[in-house]
This record gives structure tokens, sequence and C-alpha cells, in this order.
């Protein structure tokens, strides 16, 4: 067996694969990366202040699929969850006014 027939055998090894920041943000926020800390502040064993942090990063179809959707209900920043907020206060209103009406109506002398 020549030299030639043994390394056609054998596929060349590759060297390390690269990868960019595109690569490593798409697989990031496909697959979403919590970061998770505490900070503690004491003093002669009190305990002034703790701090916990939570940091979710994902993609929006991610974030779905992991049950967070704050972002749809919040009415500081969805236009929809804003009216709905509003039509919801107005529907209040309009029964309290009623109640309030009607309480009146009863509570006047009959001529």
């Amino acid at each position: 067996m020549s030299d030639v027939d043994f390394r056609e055998r054998f596929s060349p090894v590759s060297g390390p694969q690269t990868t960019n920041l595109a690569d490593i943000l798409e697989r990031v926020l496909d697959k979403g990366i919590v970061i998770a800390g505490d900070i503690k502040i004491d003093l002669l064993d009190i305990e002034l202040l703790t701090i916990r942090l939570r940091l979710f990063v994902a993609s929006v179809d991610t974030a779905k699929k992991a049950g967070i959707d704050w972002w749809e209900t919040d009415p500081a920043l969805s236009s929809r969850a804003s009216r709905s907020a509003l039509q919801e206060e107005n529907r209040a209103l309009r029964e309290r006014l009623e109640a309030l009406e009607t309480h009146t109506k009863d509570a006047l002398p009959k001529r």
C-alpha cells in the first residue's frame, strides 16, 4: 500500500470551527439564556439590602413558549392593552354611575 492510498481512505482533520457574533446571537435568541444573581449587603450580621436579579434574554417567540408575555398586557408597552385597560375602566365607571343614580333616585322623596 502506498502513502497516497493511505491518505485517501481517511478524511482530513478539520481545524476548530469559528463562530461569529451573529451565530451566537441567533443561538441565544432561539434557545434563551437566563442570568441570575443576588446582591446582599449586611452590617454586623444585620441584613440591610438584598437585590435579586433575574435576566431572561430570548426572542419574542422563545419567551412566549416559556409563558412570558407581559409586554402584551402592560398598558405602557402595548396599545392594545392600553385600549383594553381604558375600556375596562370606562365599564367600571359606568357601573358605579348607574349604581349612584339608582341609589339617588331611591333616596329622593316621591312627589
